[in-house]
């Protein structure tokens, strides 16, 4: 269940998030929003790939 869950909102970010690793974001540049989309990202792919 709790895996369903992760995949559906790893579906939901890839539909309306931004994508920084496309856009070629620098991460010591980024700012504190941009940094919290992509932890949160990363939480979510990291969470539905297990």
């Amino acid at each position: 269940m709790k895996k369903h869950i992760f995949k559906l909102l790893a579906k939901l970010n890839k539909a309306i998030l931004p994508s920084y690793s496309k856009r070629r974001l620098d991460l010591t540049k980024a700012t504190k929003l941009q940094l919290a989309i992509f932890g949160y990202r990363l939480w979510v792919t990291k969470n539905a790939l297990d």
